[in-house]
């Protein structure tokens, strides 16, 4: 008997019928041609997840102005990410069922609304509450948004050369978006103030709101009809225990009792979650979906992809203002560079795809990324800029490239009415990535910037080469994940399959 799993070879990753994943790289062209309309939806959609990409990272630059403004004090200065990044990272999953539910178009327009409501309030914050329960807000709009944004993508373009011309655009938009808000985020915070980054989200918000009730046709999926509320339960918890305790560790390390149980709760309730999904009728998380390889394992690749990149961002960030002594604005300029490339790489990864298949440009993506993040480990105050707009940015279009086909390659193969599942897997994978690398690598990177002060050395020389660590180890764990991708997703041989 065919295994269940051969509906998930890379030969059907990039198209209808298990045959545009190899399709010449010539139906790519005219024949992947999209209609007005359609070209309108995938602006309106694009154009959401590049907003939240931006609010992401778009206050990193302007947490000192804000802390010195708000009188938050530097041990509470974490706070400005992780109030947004607990419920965007954790509510995704459920946010995605919700829309498979209740509709999609629904959802994410709702979630609209709260995330631009959420920026006017932290516009006007004038305290720190304020403040954080605005942040808390946009995390919990973003966490409607990105799954119901990407299940809408991906049901409004059939498999094959238009949605993997889809996904390229969405997933440049999301890194371009992500190194925008550090580039604006130190423009304007130097310009005017650190609440005009808060006014822009309020702008796009808006501008999403405009069209978005004229442009998308509502979808769900028909055949579901209850929530799984004890899977939802659990698996939101768990998320947000292990956001929590990697966010606060980064900042305090790992041995604070808080941290400690957070990590304790957050594993154990993911194992619950497993068994959980394993007796329901209806599963949040269906566990057959995630017996595909091309899932699993292309959420893997996502999922690593994601956090590392982010990581060397915001080391390279930490770089470049804290030990060469760069300006907020060419600090943005920099990553400027890799936002570029970036856009290069997410611009060719679907001729990439067309010509190679999805596995191959996922794992070659991944390759490349690692092999030139290795070697900024041996950055030095002599030569960080240069390491960084040169290689970083190489390394940005294999990033690029790996996100596009992780996206190709997780939600192929499968019904519509499992795109809502597939799709909150590729956005958890995605949003989780980006909440988690920082607070791994940065956790690296501390541990080895203590060490060094404590033995003697200057607080200057251990951050640098704390940041080398960090780097090192950055570039390493992507490599392996390449060589997991690449072996994970080979074809069963006709033996296997019987």
């Amino acid at each position: 008997m065919t295994d269940v799993l051969d509906r998930s070879e890379p030969e059907a990753f990039a198209g209808s019928g298990g045959a545009a994943a190899t399709a010449n790289i010539d139906n790519l062209k005219p024949t992947s041609g999209l209609s007005t309309r359609a070209k309108l939806v995938l602006f309106l959609l694009c154009a959401a997840n590049f907003m939240v990409a931006v609010d992401f990272s778009i206050l990193n630059i302007a947490v000192p102005s804000i802390g010195k403004d708000l009188h938050i004090t530097d041990a509470n200065l974490q706070w400005i990410a992780t109030a947004f990044a607990l419920p965007s990272g954790g509510l995704l999953l459920l946010s995605g069922r919700i829309g498979d539910l209740a509709g999609r178009k629904k959802v994410f327009i709702t979630g609209t609304v709260l995330f631009t409501a959420a920026s006017l309030i932290a516009t006007v914050a004038w305290v720190p509450a304020v403040l954080l329960a605005g942040r808390a807000l946009q995390g919990i709009g973003a966490a409607m948004i990105v799954p119901t944004g990407m299940a809408l993508l991906t049901t409004s373009f059939p498999e094959g050369p238009q949605r993997e011309r889809a996904l390229g655009i969405n997933g440049t938009l999301m890194t371009v978006g992500f190194t925008a808000g550090m580039v604006l985020g130190g423009v304007l915070t130097q310009a005017l103030s650190w609440r005009s980054t808060m006014v822009l989200n309020t702008v796009m918000g808006a501008v999403v709101l405009f069209g978005a009730p004229r442009l998308l046709t509502e979808s769900r999926n028909p055949h579901a009809s209850k929530l799984d509320i004890p899977g939802a339960a659990t698996v939101t918890t768990a998320l947000l225990a292990l956001i929590y305790a990697l966010s606060t560790a980064a900042q305090v390390g790992f041995g604070r009792p808080d941290v400690v149980i957070g990590m304790v709760a957050g594993v154990a309730l993911l194992v619950a979650f497993g068994v959980i999904e394993s007796r329901a009728a209806e599963p949040l998380v269906s566990l057959r979906i995630l017996r595909r390889r091309n899932v699993a394992i292309g959420n893997i690749g996502g999922l690593v992809t994601f956090a590392c990149m982010s990581a060397v961002v915001f080391l390279g960030t930490l770089f470049l203002q804290q030990v060469n002594g760069m300006s907020p604005t060419l600090t943005g300029l920099v990553f400027a560079v890799m936002g570029i490339a970036a856009a290069f790489g997410g611009m060719v990864a679907p001729r990439l795809i067309g010509r190679f298949g999805a596995r191959a440009t996922l794992a070659g993506g991944l390759l490349f990324q690692g092999t030139l993040i290795v070697p900024l480990a041996l950055i030095t105050p002599g030569n960080g800029t240069i390491l960084l707009v040169t290689i970083g940015a190489v390394a940005a279009f294999g990033h690029l490239a790996a996100i596009v086909a992780y996206g190709v390659t997780a939600t192929s193969g499968l019904e519509d009415t499992e795109q809502g599942l597939a799709t909150g897997l590729v956005t958890t994978s995605q949003q989780v990535g980006l909440t988690l690398g920082i607070p791994l690598l940065s956790a690296v990177a501390s541990a080895r910037s203590d060490s060094l002060k404590s033995a003697g050395h200057t607080a200057k020389d251990a951050l640098s080469s704390g940041i080398q660590l960090g780097m090192g180890t950055d570039g390493v764990v992507v490599l392996v994940v390449a060589v997991l991708v690449w072996f994970g997703l080979r074809p069963r041989t006709r033996a296997a399959q019987q």
